[in-house]
């Protein structure tokens, strides 16, 4: 089992500081001549700072040797208000010098949700380019966690926690009676570094029963990230790591 880096910060703004200094070193260290730098970007509110710290950076980030994958998509059109990818460009790629190719949106709008999933796992094939038998190696994803114990679009009790062919595949959470298309475990766990962003109170106990707890996939798949060979990082606010034993 990978023993996790927890790491506490003051709120959000110092979290998504160190976590963007985080990315900037992984990224002038892998990203070199006829070597990509791969990594997969969340949704939701936490990671958006992060975003635009990074579209506003002053350093040098190596933008064209980064190639950009989601980690999940609700199943709307990219410019619908819940859109993930739609935040993601809002906050990072109208900014940033990203070269339009080099991010790798899920399709999630596409009826057939099967074939999505396929067509996405087909793109990460091309850009990664896995031995054969392996899972695909993201050098880097950002993942979050809700107030309910869910990662990426792994949600308790869901059919996607129990997937072990799959790299992406549609996964339908019966609390918000909605399918989005999600990253599965194994391609989670075969990344080089994950870093969580954990704030606000109200993930208190979830992040103290994830950390702390025993194994219990279905009510917290949180808990079902551990990366194999790679390193396991929690960013956690104050506010989130109030019941955790320091």
């Amino acid at each position: 089992m990978t023993t996790p880096e927890i790491k506490v910060f003051a709120n959000l703004e110092e979290l998504s500081g160190q976590a963007a200094r985080l990315f900037e070193g992984l990224a002038k260290s892998r990203a070199r001549p006829k070597k990509i730098f791969s990594v997969a970007l969340s949704g939701g509110s936490t990671p958006k700072r992060l975003y635009e710290m990074l579209a506003g950076s002053r350093r040098q980030i190596p933008w064209d040797r980064i190639h950009f994958f989601q980690v999940d998509e609700r199943c709307v059109p990219p410019d619908h208000p819940e859109s993930n990818y739609k935040m993601i460009r809002a906050a990072l790629l109208d900014y940033a010098s990203i070269p339009p190719l080099n991010f790798h949106r899920i399709v999630a709008e596409d009826p057939d949700r099967d074939a999505a999933a396929r067509q996405y796992a087909q793109e990460m094939a091309q850009v990664l380019s896995p031995v054969d038998a392996q899972w695909p190696q993201l050098d880097l994803i950002f993942l979050g966690m809700g107030s309910d114990g869910h990662t990426a679009s792994l949600f308790p009790g869901s059919p996607a926690l129990d997937e072990r062919v799959l790299w992406v595949r549609p996964n339908f959470s019966q609390r918000l009676g909605s399918f989005r298309l999600t990253l599965t475990y194994p391609v989670l766990n075969a990344a080089a570094h994950v870093v969580f962003l954990v704030a606000g109170a109200d993930k208190a106990e979830t992040l103290r029963d994830v950390l702390k707890g025993p194994p219990r996939l279905s009510p917290l798949p949180a808990q079902g990230v551990q990366p194999a060979g790679g390193r396991l990082r929690w960013f956690v606010d104050q506010a989130a790591a109030r019941l955790l034993a320091h």
